[in-house]
C-alpha cells in the first residue's frame, strides 16, 4: 500500500493554509503529525480524504497524488448517526455486515438441508463456511466485546438506544466503528481527547499492532513517542519528515536548525570576506582578474537560506503569589465524597506548601468531583477538610473553558481587575499572548486553548498560593503544554490538578493520588515512580491469587527455568491446535461426500463437532496468547 502526495498545496480564497505538501504513507507505517494549533495538520488529513481541496504548490516537483491500489481510508467525521432509534450494539454490528449477513445466510441453508439433498445446496454451504471463517467469523465475537470493554462500556450499554447517550459516548462509538472498520490508512484526529490514562494505554498498543497503516494528529507527546515510527512537522505552511518517534524528532529538529544556521553563518562569512577582496581589488589593473575571480566564486556558491526560527511564540507569566501560605495547606481526612450517592471513599491526605499534586484515574471515578469537594462547591459527605493559614485558592475547571460572552477580551479582563491601568491590563494579556487588535475580539469568537489562556490570566493574576486546575491543557497544543509545565514547575505555590497527560503529569507532579473503584490511594512520589509501584503492586497481587489458587506448597522456579516451562507449554498448544485444525479439515472433507451432504442429519452432526472445535482451537489460541505474553515479560 502507498499513498503519495507530492508538490501539493491547500488554500482558501487568498489564504494558503499549506503551501508545499510532499507527504507519503507506505505500508504499515505508524505517522505522526505535529505542529502549532492552526498550522493545517487537521486540514491536511482532509486533503488526504479530499484531493479536490489540493491544487500546486511553491516546490519545483510536478504535483501529483498517487494511490496504489483501492486504498481504503478511514476518519472520525462529525457524529451523525443515520437511526438514534437503534442499539449501540446494532450500530457496531454494521462494521460486521458481511460476517452477520453470512451468519443469516448459513442458517437458511441448515433448514434448507433439512428437505434439499442436492449437491449445489451442499457445496454452497461447505463454501459459505469457508468464507465464515476466512472473515474471522468464530473471533468477531470478542474482538468488538473487548473494544467496547476498553472504551468504558459496560455489558448494559450495548443494548442502550444511540439517543441515549452524551456527546462524548457518542464520539467514543464512532471512534470504535472506525477501530474495528479495519481500513488501510487510519486517520486519528486529537484520538485521546476525552479518553482517560487506562484507555489511553489500551489504545497505545492496539494502534502499534495494527496491520496496516495509522497517521495520527495529536498533542498527547507520550502516545506519540509510544506509536509513531516516522513524524511529519508543519511550521510557516510547509512539511518537513524525520524519521523516528517524537523523541528523535526533536533532537533531529534542534540538530538540523543548528547546523543550518552555523553553515549559513559560515557561508555568510566566506561571501563577505571574498566580497572585501573583491571590492578592494578590483579597480587595481594588476589585481583585477583576481578579484573578479573572487565574485565569481561567490556566484558559483549554492546559496546556503537562513533557517526559520523555531515557532515558539507561546505565553509567559511574572505574576507572584499575593501571600506566603503557611506549612501546612490542605489536611483531608477519611472523606467520603459524591452527590447523592458515595463516588470516593475514605480519601485521606495532607499537601503541604510548595507540593504539587496529580490526580489520575479512569474516566467517571470522581477526579473531577472531588477537586469541586475541595473547592466547596460541592459538600463532603462525611470527612474533615481543612485549610492552612492564609490559604488563596485559584481555581480552573472544564466550565470556564467554555465561557461565553459578548465582551472583549480586554473587557473580560479589566472588569475583573477595575483597579489596573489600561497599560497594566494589556501588558498581562500580553503575557498570555493577547496583544494588538487581539484584545479586542469578542470572547465568544476566541478557540478553546484561547479561553484556557484567558481564564489562568485572570486566575494568576490574582495570585493565589494553591492552585487547583482540572483538564488544564485540553484545547493546548505542544509549545503550549511545555509551556504551561514551565510556568508550573517556577510556581512556588502548591498545586493539585487533574490531567489524562502522562508526558504533563510526569513533568510537574512530585506526588500522585490514583482514584480507581471508588478508592483514592496516595503516593508520595512523581509519575514514573508510580508506574512502578503500581507494576509491582499489581505483580504482588497476581503472585498472591496464584498462591491462593495453588494447594501445594509452590515451588519456586528461575526465569529460565520459567521462560522453558512456558515454551514447553507454547509447544504443546501449538501441537494441540495443528491436531484440531486437521481434524476440522478431516470433516469438511466428509461434508464433500455424496453420502453425507444428502443426509441432513449426518451433516448437523459433523457441523456441530467442528463448531465445537472451532470453539475449542480459539479458546486454546487466547491461552496461546496469553503465555506468549508472559514470555516477552520475562527479562532473560
Amino acid at each position: 500500500m502507498n499513498y503519495r502526495i507530492t508538490n501539493g498545496a491547500v488554500t482558501y480564497g487568498a489564504d494558503t493554509i499549506l503551501e508545499e505538501i510532499n507527504f507519503e504513507i507506505k505500508g504499515t507505517e505508524k505517522i505522526a503529525i505535529v505542529g502549532r494549533n492552526g498550522s493545517g495538520k487537521s486540514t491536511l488529513l482532509k486533503a488526504i480524504i479530499d484531493n479536490e481541496m489540493l491544487s500546486e504548490g511553491i516546490g519545483i516537483d510536478r504535483f501529483n497524488v498517487y494511490k496504489e491500489g483501492s486504498s481504503q481510508i478511514g476518519y472520525l467525521k462529525q457524529i451523525d448517526f443515520e437511526d438514534d432509534s437503534i442499539t449501540m450494539l446494532e450500530e457496531i454490528l454494521k462494521v460486521y455486515k458481511n460476517i452477520t449477513d453470512l451468519e443469516k445466510r448459513i442458517a437458511e441453508l441448515v433448514l434448507k438441508m433439512q428437505t434439499d439433498k442436492s449437491e449445489e445446496t451442499a457445496q454452497e454451504y461447505l463454501k459459505a463456511q469457508e468464507k465464515y471463517e476466512l472473515l474471522d467469523g468464530y473471533t468477531y465475537k470478542k474482538e468488538y466485546e473487548t473494544v467496547i470493554s476498553k472504551f468504558g462500556f459496560s455489558k448494559e450499554d450495548k443494548n442502550k438506544k444511540l439517543s441515549e447517550f452524551s456527546g462524548g459516548q457518542r464520539t467514543k462509538i464512532a471512534f470504535i466503528k472506525l477501530l474495528l472498520s479495519k481500513p488501510d490508512i487510519l486517520l486519528l484526529d486529537e484520538p485521546t481527547n476525552h479518553l482517560d490514562i487506562t484507555t489511553i494505554e489500551w489504545l497505545e498498543g492496539y494502534l502499534k499492532n495494527y496491520p496496516k497503516a495509522v497517521v495520527i494528529v495529536s498533542h498527547d507527546r507520550m502516545f506519540l513517542n509510544k506509536i509513531a515510527n516516522k513524524v511529519y512537522e508543519i511550521e510557516y505552511g510547509a512539511i518537513t519528515e524525520y524519521s523516528g518517534n517524537y523523541d528523535f524528532f526533536e533532537k533531529q529538529k534542534r540538530v538540523n536548525y543548528e547546523k543550518q544556521l552555523k553553515d549559513y553563518e559560515y557561508q555568510q562569512k566566506e561571501i563577505k570576506r571574498l566580497t572585501d577582496i573583491a571590492n578592494r581589488f578590483r579597480y587595481k589593473p594588476t589585481k583585477a582578474k583576481m578579484a573578479m575571480s573572487k565574485l565569481k566564486q561567490v556566484e558559483r556558491m549554492v546559496k546556503i537560506e537562513e533557517p526559520n526560527k523555531y515557532d515558539l511564540k507561546t505565553f509567559k507569566s511574572g505574576f507572584q503569589l499575593a501571600k506566603e501560605s503557611g506549612r501546612n495547606v490542605l489536611n483531608i481526612e477519611n472523606v467520603d465524597i459524591g452527590y447523592n450517592d458515595t463516588i470516593i471513599n475514605n480519601v485521606t491526605f495532607k499537601m503541604y506548601k510548595g507540593q504539587k499534586l496529580g490526580i489520575i484515574g479512569s474516566n467517571g471515578t470522581g477526579k473531577s468531583t472531588l477537586l469541586k469537594t475541595i473547592v466547596g462547591k460541592i459538600n463532603p459527605i462525611k470527612g474533615i477538610i481543612e485549610f492552612g493559614h492564609n490559604i488563596q485558592i485559584g481555581y480552573f475547571d472544564q466550565q470556564m473553558a467554555q465561557l461565553t460572552s459578548d465582551k472583549t477580551v480586554f473587557d473580560e479582563f479589566k472588569d475583573e481587575f477595575p483597579e489596573l491601568t489600561v497599560t497594566e491590563a494589556r501588558n498581562n494579556l500580553a503575557s498570555f499572548m493577547f496583544t494588538g487588535e487581539e484584545v479586542f475580539k469578542q470572547v465568544n469568537m476566541l478557540s478553546g486553548g484561547e479561553k484556557v489562556r484567558l481564564q489562568l490570566c485572570k486566575i494568576l493574576k490574582k495570585g493565589p498560593n494553591l492552585l487547583i486546575l482540572d483538564e488544564p491543557t485540553n484545547h493546548m497544543d505542544i509549545i503550549g503544554k511545555e509551556t504551561l509545565e514551565n510556568l508550573l514547575k517556577e510556581y512556588e505555590g502548591t498545586l493539585i490538578f487533574v490531567s489524562h497527560d502522562r508526558y504533563f503529569v510526569n513533568k510537574i507532579a512530585d506526588t500522585i493520588l490514583s482514584i480507581e473503584n471508588g478508592k483514592a490511594k496516595f503516593y508520595d512520589c512523581n509519575y514514573e515512580e508510580y508506574t512502578k509501584k503500581e507494576s509491582l503492586e499489581e505483580n504482588m497481587s497476581q503472585i498472591k491469587i496464584e498462591k491462593e489458587e495453588v494447594i501445594k506448597k509452590p515451588i519456586h522456579h528461575s526465569p529460565l527455568k520459567e521462560k522453558g516451562k512456558l515454551e514447553k507449554r507454547i509447544n504443546k498448544i501449538e501441537i494441540t491446535i495443528s491436531e484440531k485444525e486437521r481434524n476440522v479439515k478431516e470433516l469438511e472433507e466428509e461434508l464433500t461426500k455424496g453420502e453425507i451432504y444428502t443426509d441432513y442429519i449426518k451433516v448437523k452432526e459433523i457441523q456441530n463437532k467442528i463448531d465445537s472445535l472451532n470453539s475449542e482451537i480459539e479458546t486454546n489460541i487466547i491461552e496461546w496468547e496469553e503465555i506468549q505474553e508472559k514470555l516477552n515479560k520475562l527479562d532473560i
